[in-house]
């Protein structure tokens, strides 16, 4: 087995530090002013969910973990699709 040197140490302590940006998000999903502040803040969160677990699956050695990143991101547009939508009919502007 070969010494991995610094990268799986550095890809968790990033993927740490986008998890506490993460949390700044959820603030901001949660106060939003407006309904715009939400959809954008709950957008950031998914793609930042994405990142953590291909930084994860990176620092363990397991690309089978970024077939999960890759649905979750999927997902994630699907989502914003739907708010987007939903928005528009109700008559709002995204």
């Amino acid at each position: 087995m070969t010494e991995a040197g610094p990268l799986p140490t550095v890809l968790l302590a990033t993927a740490t530090l986008l998890l506490v940006i993460a949390g700044l998000f959820v603030y901001r999903a949660a106060v939003g002013p407006t309904t715009q502040d939400r959809v954008v803040a709950i957008n950031a969160i998914g793609t930042t969910t994405v990142v953590v677990i291909a930084l994860v699956a990176g620092a363990l050695d397991r690309p089978g973990i970024l077939d999960i990143a890759l649905v979750y991101a999927m997902l994630n547009f699907l989502l914003s699709l739907g708010v987007a939508k939903f928005s528009i009919e109700r008559g709002g502007v995204l």
